[in-house]
C-alpha cells in the first residue's frame, strides 16, 4: 500500500486502539462498568479493522494474473467493507446489547478512579490518532471539503480511519458521560444509555462506510478533474481532433482504465492513426498519472451519431 493509502495513519491508529483496549478492560474488570466494556470490544474490534485495511493492502499489491488481468487492486474495497461490517456487528450491536442488559439490571460503578482515568487516557491516544489521520487526509483533500473528501476518495484506508477514530473519540465522550452521571447520581442505568448511545454511533458509522465502499466495489468514475485532464491530453488538434465518448473506471485506488471512441481524418493513413493513438496514450499517461489501461478506438467523427451517443463526460464524477 503507497503512503497515500495512509499507511502511518493506519499504523497509529493500530498501536493506539490495542492499547485502549487493554486499558479498557482492565478498567471493566476493576469497575464493572458496561460502558468500558463495551469501549473495550469497540477498541478491539476498531484494532482488528486495521489490520484488514493493512491487510487488504497487501494482497492488493499482487501482481496481475490470466485469472485477474486487471490485477487485485480492489482487494482494497473489499477489505474496507468488511471492516463496516465487523464495526457493525462487532462494535456497535455488542454495544446495543451490553447497554439493554444494563439498563435492566442496572448496578453501581466500583473504583471510579479506573473508569475515568482510562477514558482520559483514551481520549489523548485517540486523539493523536485522528490527528495522524487529518494529517495524512489533508495531503490529498485539497479544496475539497470533508464530507466530499469521504465521499469522493478512492482510496478508503483514509476515511475508514478518520470515521473510525472520529467515531471512537465521540464514544468516549459518551462513555465519560454515561460514567459521570451513573457516579453522580448513583444510578447504573446512565451507564447503560452511555452504552446504548455508543452501539447507535457505531452502527450509524458502520452504515456510512458499507454505503461508500459499495460504491467504490461496484467500480466508480475518475473524478472531474482527473476527466478534463483526460479530454484535453487526448486531443493533439491534429490527427485526434476530439473525444467522441469516453468512459472511465477505477480498478483500484491508485490504477484507472480509460476507453475512449477518438475522431481521426478521414484521409489518414493507418500508420499515422496508430502513431496518433499512441502519443495519446502517452500524453494521458503524463497528465494522468494513474491511467495504466487505455482502451483508444479510432473513427470518423459525425456530427449526428454523436449527438445520439454518450457525452464523452457522462457518468465521469461530475
Amino acid at each position: 500500500m503507497s503512503a497515500s493509502g495512509g499507511t502511518r495513519a493506519i499504523v497509529a491508529a493500530l498501536a493506539a486502539n490495542l492499547a485502549i483496549a487493554v486499558a479498557k478492560f482492565v478498567a471493566f474488570v476493576f469497575s464493572g462498568s458496561s460502558s468500558m466494556l463495551a469501549e473495550s470490544v469497540h477498541s478491539l474490534a476498531d484494532s482488528g479493522n486495521q489490520g484488514l485495511l493493512l491487510l487488504g493492502g497487501k494482497k492488493a499489491q499482487r501482481e496481475a494474473t490470466p485469472q485477474h488481468p486487471f490485477g487485485y487492486g480492489r482487494e482494497r474495497y473489499i477489505y474496507a467493507f468488511l471492516v463496516s461490517i465487523v464495526l457493525f456487528t462487532v462494535g456497535g450491536m455488542f454495544a446495543i446489547y451490553e447497554g439493554y442488559e444494563k439498563i435492566k439490571e442496572p448496578h453501581a460503578i466500583e473504583a471510579w478512579y479506573w473508569p475515568i482515568g482510562v477514558l482520559v487516557f483514551a481520549i489523548v491516544a485517540e486523539g493523536f490518532s485522528f490527528k495522524t489521520a487529518i494529517k495524512e487526509s489533508n495531503e490529498l483533500r485539497g479544496t475539497q471539503t470533508w464530507s466530499q473528501f469521504i465521499r469522493r476518495a478512492k482510496a478508503p484506508e483514509l476515511p475508514v480511519v478518520l470515521l473510525e477514530d472520529a467515531g471512537a473519540l465521540v464514544g468516549l465522550v459518551l462513555a465519560l458521560a454515561g460514567v459521570g452521571l451513573a457516579l453522580a447520581t448513583g444510578n447504573g442505568v446512565w451507564d447503560g444509555i452511555g452504552t446504548l448511545c455508543i452501539g447507535v454511533l457505531l452502527i450509524v458509522i458502520a452504515v456510512v462506510l458499507a454505503a461508500e465502499t459499495k460504491s467504490l466495489l461496484l467500480g466508480e468514475a475518475a473524478g472531474p478533474e482527473q476527466v478534463e485532464k483526460i479530454l484535453a491530453a487526448a486531443v493533439d488538434g491534429n490527427t485526434v481532433t476530439r473525444v467522441i465518448h469516453m468512459r472511465t473506471l477505477h480498478l483500484g485506488p491508485e490504477e484507472l482504465l480509460v476507453a475512449a471512441k477518438i475522431a481521426v481524418r478521414h484521409d489518414d493513413t493507418a500508420t499515422e492513426v496508430a502513431r496518433a493513438i499512441d502519443a495519446a496514450e502517452a500524453r494521458i499517461r503524463e497528465a494522468v498519472p494513474i491511467a495504466r489501461v487505455i482502451y483508444l478506438e479510432p473513427d470518423i467523427y459525425q456530427a449526428d451519431v454523436a449527438r445520439a451517443g454518450a457525452d464523452p463526460t457522462a457518468g465521469q464524477g461530475h
